[in-house]
């Protein structure tokens, strides 16, 4: 993304992309064209005021509702690039989900993460203690499959210029 940005912006300055997704996520991605831009919108990220919503396909039934996930994240130094839970090393990690429809043996949920930790939506899914539910196609927590449904569909924020909020949605193509 970082070299199709570079390459369709020549004029652009300074660094283009303003946060990242995983690999196999899909969705929106912030980018600007000006340093001064891409500092204002770092910062509103560094402060967590940038509202974040993914979309995911769960791997089982859960009841509709919200559910809150607070489980630290570390990297497991034994398999990377896995994240793992732990309570006296890892980072906090905090995610609000909501649990939308359910569809046949899965559920869509919607995530809000507070923090943006390296899989955090993939761990608080998959692990026990979070959702017990993976993320269908998710191969590192649960299986693999035709593409991890996960999508970030939408972003609201403040412009860096005018300072009007703003709100850019994508919705998920599953």
């Amino acid at each position: 993304v970082q070299s199709w940005l570079a390459q369709s912006f020549p004029e652009a300055t300074g660094p283009l992309l303003t946060h990242r997704l995983d690999m196999s996520t899909s969705g929106l991605m912030l980018a600007t064209l000006h340093a001064s831009a891409h500092k204002r919108l770092q910062h509103q990220f560094i402060k967590r005021t940038i509202e974040k919503r993914y979309v995911a396909l769960l791997s089982k039934l859960l009841r509709p509702g919200e559910y809150v996930v607070d489980l630290p994240l570390r990297v497991d130094v034994d398999n990377r690039p896995r994240q793992t839970v732990c309570f006296s090393h890892g980072k906090q990690a905090f995610t609000r989900a909501v649990v939308t429809t359910t569809e046949g043996d899965s559920s869509r949920v919607e995530f809000f993460p507070q923090t943006g930790r390296t899989h955090q939506l993939r761990v608080h899914a998959a692990d026990p203690r979070g959702l017990n539910a993976a993320i269908v196609g998710d191969e590192l927590y649960g299986s693999a499959g035709e593409r991890l449904m996960l999508h970030a569909d939408c972003l609201r924020f403040r412009h860096p210029g005018s300072g009007e909020f703003m709100e850019i949605c994508s919705p998920a193509p599953f």
